[in-house]
């Protein structure tokens, strides 16, 4: 479409054409190429423009195209976040009553409406920006006006209800680090207090409306409020019987209903018992009815239309919430005990619904009422397992009894719907093939945990009846009645889920029981689809069964020779769960291993590393690195150092064969290291020492001793072949196999020592005999290397070095500093993306030597400590989040270490203000809003420091600007001042000084002074019209991270609940 004249759009000195900016608005959302780029230049431009919101009004008016009128309003929008506050009040006013007066054009008429949907849901959202700055200063009739032009026609009152729905959201849900907090509580006050006249005029409708529409706009209005109003308009009027008797059996209005009902089952209001229990009992009264007990909802729900399938949902939302929340209430009332098992019934008909989002409504239920009984006793109540009650026939507690039957139907459900544990990799795929799980599910892994905590709750509440109906279950496999792989696998995840939940005696004989069927399934079965499915649930039980097999020792040998035979199982894998399994069970049965059994001539790892050659023959490599891996763990047990060094070169003969080999072929000729085959093994042979490091720890220093020369020889080696080839060839030889190979090579030799210094214990026999050559090997040519063939790995190396041996590595940081800080910098300086593992491992390095050595950092020449403290601002105005993290504790760190330090004041006089400059530039920077927390910490230590008179230079460099200024503090907030005042000019001076003025009050409460940050940026961005929402986002992390430490802490008093290979040997023995 052509876009002659488009310029003219932006001269205000014409009459604006209306069929020209249409025209321009069609090419820029369906034309393509140059024109659909030249016409969106031309719309932002005119969107920009300080003038653009007088023409709204005439383009609301004149255009006939929907996207004209919608651009219109995103100019109307802007002016009204951004420079409402400095409009002339009758401009102010002039826009309001334009929009009010289009907003009642057009929703007077039911034809209007429903022809502009969207373009009168999108005139709301302008009138609630309108009333968040109008409101109730400068408006205080909006509620009243409101509600009395709803009482003149149906069609306006419909859409009045949307906007007042819209404001109570913006108000009481979306209001957190949108306003300050002083605004949002006037406007919930407000608001509450003014409630009245908008409950009256909800109550009109529902009494005496017939309109469908009117209703049901009331009713999501209402269902709005429901969390906030004063609860006399919930428990004191006639509002619960006109829901439940009035609307709840209407088709229209029954599923808004049950969300109404549903956020009134959730309020904490302890004082209005009778009327939960009323409200319980009417909702159920008229349920039953519409949804006979005896129906089957799983194929109702099948076969039902979408409000059917919405109604199923909603119900389970009503009852799990009313019964969690008001439960106990319930329980008490003997006149409620019928309807609370149909609910009961009910929520077990929906559990067995096929909709996932739906189960996971219920079983969020079953899993609160499990673990409330289970908290009550926390013991198993069965005689057979506690003497303790044989003197009592009715050692049931009485809560426990009221749902032994429900309970009972609840074990079956999650037995039979057992989602798939992390731990399994074969799996049926879409077309019913068995095949090796590589993308982890991680929506069915955190379904799985759920379920697992829920059933070992319930095994803890009637262990016989769990054992019972997996029995039963097993026996239908066995029997071939209900065979299928579905139904073993759901069965054999549950069997696995509930490890330590039974007495010991019990796990015993029944996990021998259910270990001997499946193994007679194996041989029974033919096929190799179902030997895999099979073979699969064998080795994710007993993974799950740490605890017996420790117990047991012939089992144990028995289950780790038949793992042994499945690393040679070629089915997909099948091998990768053989070894999985198997390191599982070294690293909870480690000391087993090493010492002499009961019938047995020498330690099993004996045998294990005898015939080693022969296990690992049909592996995979990353499958031998987990074999080398778990074989470590063991040798770790072994306390007696001789037997342990024994072990080790055992362990490690196999590798060190081929090591010798290459390393002896190297040595009579330097081009064997460029072969791609010799290259490779000399990659494996170091994956296999990493893993087995890791496992076995410092012990490894002799397998480490006798390889460490030769690997940094060859590391220097083939550094030498990359530059060779980088020079001949340029940097995209980088990724041909061969040079790629070499450099993993590099990598591992690295990770490898890394690992080691992590694990070490001796930190001088590591300065003494480790540091000096693998310097000399990796500084230089890290330092020489092209910058895309330089090994982020040096620099993470480094990190651990200086980590781990602290003061002892000091002499040799200058050393390490000189080689990697400015060819590194260099890397990183030119943006905030490139080289992202370089960027993070560098100020990973500087924050360890800035925590660890920070002597080394003051004895660096003036000039390159100012290229550190640039590198440092730098870190803080990353985008990447852990980057920038980094970089703001290193200057907090680094402000604290200096506070005793003779040299403190000159750092003060010369980067103090400089540090707080750069820092107030990211903390209102809108893309720097998620490290607020640690822009806190650093903000309110530097305001402390003034404060606190610790800083005794003067920090003003020119007296004459700040005539009357005495001391520091005065200085600062002059200094500070003046700096906001030329960012933000849109600032008053007053909400300046108020905020200057409490960084000195509150910077030793860190919550208060980062509420008061906070405040301070909403301020800003108000003006700015920026998006907010990632403000609160590093406290809600950090209320998450608490809850979940809160949760593990409860977990590890109840057998059971962790999965056995989350349970850490220091955890083992404070359980």
């Amino acid at each position: 479409m052509a876009l002659e004249g488009a310029e003219k759009l932006l001269d205000f000195n014409q009459k604006l054409d209306i069929n020209l900016l249409d025209n321009v608005i069609k090419t820029m959302y369906h034309g393509s190429g140059a024109q659909q780029q030249a016409a969106q230049e031309v719309l932002v431009k005119l969107q920009n423009h300080p003038d653009a919101w007088q023409r709204v009004d005439l383009i609301l008016e004149y255009s006939t195209n929907q996207e004209t009128k919608h651009y219109a309003l995103q100019i109307l929008t802007n002016v009204i976040k951004t420079r409402w506050k400095i409009l002339p009040r009758t401009q102010c006013d002039g826009v309001k009553k334009f929009i009010v007066g289009v907003i009642i054009n057009i929703s007077s008429d039911a034809t209007q409406i429903e022809k502009e949907k969207v373009f009168i849901n999108k005139l709301n959202t302008v009138l609630i920006e309108i009333v968040k700055q109008e409101w109730p200063r400068h408006w205080p009739q909006f509620i009243s006006e409101i509600v009395g032009s709803s009482k003149s026609n149906e069609n306006l009152c419909k859409n009045n209800m949307i906007i007042l729905k819209l404001l109570s959201e913006e108000v009481f849900d979306f209001s957190q680090g949108i306003m300050t907090q002083a605004k949002v509580k006037h406007l919930k006050d407000t608001m509450c207090s003014e409630f009245s006249e908008v409950f009256n005029l909800c109550s009109l409708v529902m009494d005496n409306s017939t309109s469908i529409p009117l209703v049901q706009a009331t009713l999501n209005t209402l269902l709005g409020f429901l969390n906030w109003i004063p609860l006399g308009y919930i428990f004191e009027t006639k509002l619960i019987n006109q829901l439940t008797c009035k609307f709840l059996s209407v088709p229209d209005f029954r599923n808004i209903t049950l969300k109404c009902l549903t956020e009134i089952a959730g309020i904490d209001a302890k004082h209005h018992s009778d009327e939960f229990c009323e409200l319980f009992n009417l909702t159920m009264t008229q349920i039953k009815p519409m949804l006979p007990l005896t129906t089957n909802l799983r194929d109702a729900y099948k076969s039902g239309r979408d409000d059917e399938q919405e109604f199923i949902l909603n119900l389970a939302l009503f009852l799990s919430t009313i019964m969690k929340e008001q439960g106990t209430l319930i329980e008490s009332k003997n006149d409620l005990s019928t309807s609370m098992m149909e609910a009961l019934h009910y929520l077990v008909l929906i559990s067995e619904v096929e909709e996932k989002e739906i189960f996971k409504i219920c079983l969020e239920y079953w899993n609160c009422l499990a673990s409330d009984l289970y908290r009550e006793s926390p013991y198993s109540s069965n005689p057979i397992t506690f003497p303790l009650f044989n003197n009592n026939n009715n050692a049931t507690p009485p809560r426990r009894q009221i749902y032994l039957a429900v309970l009972s139907k609840v074990r079956v459900v999650l037995i039979s719907h057992m989602a798939k544990p992390e731990e399994v990799l074969v799996v049926e795929n879409d077309q019913g093939e068995v095949v090796r799980e590589f993308m982890k599910d991680t929506d069915a892994i955190s379904l799985y945990k759920t379920m697992r905590e829920t059933l070992v709750y319930l095994t803890h509440l009637d262990y016989a009846d769990t054992e019972n109906i997996m029995t039963e279950k097993l026996r239908s496999q066995v029997d071939g009645s209900e065979w299928s792989w579905k139904n073993l696998n759901t069965l054999c995840w549950a069997i696995g889920s509930i490890s330590g939940a039974m007495h010991e005696e019990d796990e015993k004989r029944f996990l021998v029981c259910v270990i001997k069927d499946l193994l007679g399934m194996c041989e029974q079965k033919r096929g190799k689809d179902n030997k895999a499915i099979i073979a699969s649930n064998i080795m994710y039980i007993v993974g799950q069964y740490p605890r017996f097999l420790r117990q047991h020792w012939k089992f144990l040998k028995t289950v780790v020779n038949k793992l042994f035979e499945f690393m040679h199982e070629t089915h997909d894998g099948v091998q990768d769960m053989a070894c999985d399994t198997f390191i599982k069970i070294a690293q909870k049965c480690k000391r087993h291993f090493v010492t002499v059994q009961v019938a047995e001539v020498m330690p099993f790892i004996e045998e294990i590393l005898s015939g080693i050659n022969a296990i690992i023959c049909d592996l995979q490599p990353h499958q031998v690195h987990t074999f080398y891996e778990a074989v470590g763990y063991m040798i770790q047990a072994q306390a007696d150092v001789q037997v342990q060094e024994r072990l080790i070169e055992k362990l490690m003969s196999l590798p060190n064969q081929v090591w010798d080999r290459i390393i002896n072929n190297a040595t009579h000729s330097v081009d064997t290291l460029k072969d791609p085959e010799c290259v490779k093994q000399l990659g494996n042979i170091l994956k296999t020492n990493v893993r087995s490091c890791q496992a076995i720890g410092h012990p490894f220093v002799t397998q480490l001793g006798r390889i460490y020369l030769d690997m940094l020889n060859v590391y220097q080696v083939l550094s030498e072949n990359i530059s060779s080839a980088v020079q001949q060839n340029g940097e995209q030889v980088l990724k041909q196999p061969l040079v790629a190979s070499m450099r993993t090579v590099k990598k591992e030799t690295l990770k490898l020592i890394s690992a080691w210094v992590g694990k070490s214990t001796d930190p001088k026999q590591v300065c003494d005999n480790f540091v000096p050559p693998l310097l000399n090997a990796v500084l230089g040519d890290y330092n020489r290397n092209h910058p895309n063939a330089r090994d982020a790995e040096v620099l993470s190396t480094m990190t651990v070095f200086i980590n781990k041996l602290s003061y002892h590595i000091t002499p040799e940081v200058p050393k390490i500093f000189n080689a990697v800080f400015e060819c590194t910098l260099e890397m990183i300086k030119g943006n905030f993306e490139d080289f992202p593992e370089h960027r993070t491992n560098f100020y990973l390095l500087l924050e360890a030597i800035n925590n660890q050595c920070f002597p080394a950092l003051l004895q660096i020449p003036a000039d390159k400590f100012k290229v550190v403290m640039d590198s440092i601002v730098w870190a803080f105005k990353h985008t990447m989040r852990n980057v920038a993290d980094t970089g703001l504790m290193i200057v907090l760190t680094m402000l604290q270490n200096l506070d005793s330090k003779d040299v403190a004041q000159s750092f003060y006089q010369t980067y103090f203000l400089n540090i707080l400059q750069h820092i107030f530039s990211v903390v209102t920077d809108s893309t720097n809003a998620a490290q607020l927390a640690n822009q806190t910490k650093v903000l309110a230590f530097m305001f402390s420091l003034v404060e606190q008179k610790k800083i005794t230079v003067t920090l003003c460099a020119n007296p004459a600007d700040y005539p009357g200024v005495t001391d520091n503090e005065a200085f600062v907030k002059c200094y500070t001042q003046d700096l906001l005042k030329k960012a933000f000019p849109n600032l008053q001076d007053m909400q300046v000084t108020v905020f200057v003025d409490g960084m000195f009050a509150l910077n030793q409460d860190t919550a208060a002074f980062r509420e008061h940050l906070r405040d301070f940026i909403v301020q800003i961005k108000e003006c700015a019209g920026e998006d907010l929402s990632d403000l609160y986002l590093q406290e809600r992390q950090v209320q998450l991270k608490d809850a979940a430490q809160t949760k593990l802490k409860y977990q590890m008093t109840v057998p059971g609940i962790l999965n056995p290979h989350e349970v850490t040997e220091d955890m083992s023995e404070n359980i």
